[in-house]
């Protein structure tokens, strides 16, 4: 019964991230209570999942707590806003280690095509302030690749 449940919190986790990503890119921010949110469903994610917590849900604990700091210190060299730290270490809280990598590298490809972007508009307005990149829509995009390909398995997986 439990398994019939992380789909529909996938989707969930989805629309949630959905939300970040319009958030992010209309007013540059990420709100507490939003990445909050995340990392607090995902313990039952976990139980919904089937997720062992002892070891898988120590294992993407740590690695959620290892890459929420190694972002902090992005944070405070002043390459990445707060919310943006938040929101990739509560979405880390519901990624396996496999799936950590693939979603690093989506989240990498669109924040850099995202950056390109707004490089090449700021060219054609120059009095516009310093270029602020809302790294939550990367972030999300990279959550929703990872996330997406997963509930296309669990469907395919149904009898």
């Amino acid at each position: 019964m439990a398994g019939g449940v992380a789909p529909f919190l996938l989707i969930a986790l989805a629309f949630a991230l959905l939300y970040a990503a319009w958030g992010d890119w209309r007013r540059r921010d990420i709100p507490n209570w939003l990445s909050g949110g995340i990392a607090l469903a995902a313990p039952l994610y976990w139980w919904a999942a089937g997720i062992a917590l002892f070891p898988d849900a120590a294992i993407i604990a740590g690695l959620a707590l290892a890459l929420f700091l190694l972002f902090a210190i992005a944070f405070a060299m002043g390459g990445m806003g707060g919310g943006d730290v938040k929101l990739i270490g509560a979405l880390a809280l519901w990624l396996t280690p496999l799936q950590l990598p693939a979603m690093l590298l989506v989240m990498a490809l669109a924040g850099g095509a995202i950056t390109l972007a707004m490089v090449a508009w700021r060219r054609g307005h120059p009095e516009e302030a310093k270029i602020e990149v809302p790294y939550g829509i990367a972030i999300s995009i990279g959550g929703l690749w990872v996330i997406g390909n997963q509930i296309l398995t669990i469907l395919a997986e149904r009898p």
